[in-house]
């Protein structure tokens, strides 16, 4: 496996940055998860859109323009000959020294991961999640703007081990207020009455690049879209229920804390935007070899 680190292919042994990286510290950077099918890196331009936006947002220069990036990661698609891929692009604050001072850090390190991954077992795209609602509440927008998809995943990570130490593949995380935010990864949908439904940004929900294309694809499909508050009740009596990320892709739920949703099989619109999702991936994105 070779890594894109800071302008050069080098290595997976070989691909090191200092321990004074305040990445490493302090969660200091940004990345963006993106996913390539058939040769096609699906929405790039959008993902580095997105990782401009959260680095400028925190003050971070990134020492590349976007094109430079879009070029970085063909390249490094090309170098592990993949066409079918998760690639991770992160960019840290850059070495420092042991304080919070980012003014330390003259230059920001940047490396790009191209490698396989595999979130959910196969089966469960056709069977549908059972999933739990824990304890650990999202980080508050006035805190953490949950836009700002930084390196920075604790809050996450301490909701996932819920998950786990409950036997569950995911778990929902509610906002402060009590309302539906998203899951440790991905992005939630209900269909209820017709409708399709999602936590609004402002409740503390990142707009995620496959939510926003599975909100278009409703649309084309003539499918009333509300972005709204949302409860566990709302939840558990909805007609249909699915979840959405780069990783995940759209994958149905069926059971939320011990209630079943829907007739307990994935409903006819999640399947629908199922198929019409991956059709698309393979036509909307940058091709890795020009």
């Amino acid at each position: 496996m070779k890594i894109y680190l800071n302008g050069e292919l080098v290595e997976k042994e070989e691909a090191k940055i200092s321990i004074f990286d305040h990445g490493l510290l302090y969660g200091d950077g940004v990345f963006e998860g993106i996913r390539s099918y058939n040769g096609i890196i699906f929405k790039l331009r959008e993902h580095i859109n997105r990782l401009f936006e959260s680095a400028h947002t925190i003050m971070l220069k990134i020492p590349l323009t976007k094109e430079d990036l879009i070029e970085a990661v063909k390249q490094t698609l090309r170098a592990n000959q993949l066409k079918e891929a998760y690639i991770r692009l992160v960019v840290t604050r850059g070495e420092g020294d042991l304080g919070l001072d980012p003014r330390k850090c003259k230059k920001a390190t940047v490396f790009i991961i191209a490698d396989k991954i595999v979130l959910y077992p196969e089966e469960l795209y056709e069977t549908g999640l059972a999933i739990i609602t824990v304890p650990t509440r999202r980080n508050v927008p006035e805190a953490l703007n949950p836009q700002i998809k930084s390196l920075n995943y604790l809050n996450n990570i301490l909701a996932k081990i819920e998950a786990i130490n409950a036997n569950s593949e995911e778990a929902i995380m509610l906002n402060a207020q009590g309302y539906v935010a998203e899951c440790t990864g991905d992005n939630i949908f209900i269909v209820a009455k017709g409708k399709l439904l999602t936590p609004a940004p402002y409740v503390g929900t990142l707009k995620g690049i496959t939510r926003d294309t599975v909100i278009a694809l409703a649309q084309k499909d003539q499918i009333v879209v509300h972005e709204t508050i949302l409860t566990r009740h709302d939840l558990f009596n909805a007609d249909e229920l699915f979840l959405t990320g780069t990783a995940a892709e759209i994958i149905p739920v069926v059971k939320v804390d011990g209630r079943v949703i829907g007739t307990g099989k994935p409903g006819p619109v999640t399947l629908r935007l199922m198929k019409e999702f991956r059709e698309l991936t393979t036509i909307d994105g940058e091709k890795i070899l020009n």
